[in-house]
């Protein structure tokens, strides 16, 4: 079939992805605490209205980069529209 090349692709694409989610907290769990201040910030996408938290250098780097995302998503959805 000419689909099973493509799931057997997603699903390691999907195995992938959970494994450096998993790594990313053993490595954020067993680093050491720097010294000095944390910047965090974050972006929730509710249909087109972001909601943006966090510190202000750590909440601008996630709005730029939801941005970026957003852009991304717009033109793989229109490069998948001519196909």
């Amino acid at each position: 079939m000419r689909g099973e090349p493509l799931i057997a692709a997603g699903f390691i694409v999907i195995i992938i992805g959970f494994l450096l989610v998993f790594l990313g907290i053993l490595i954020s769990a067993f680093s050491q605490p720097q010294e000095g201040s944390t910047e965090a910030g974050g972006v929730i996408m509710i249909g087109p209205i972001p909601i943006i938290f966090g510190t202000k250098k750590g909440a601008t780097m996630a709005m730029v980069l939801a941005i970026i995302l957003m852009i991304l998503g717009i033109v793989l959805t229109l490069l998948s529209r001519k196909s």
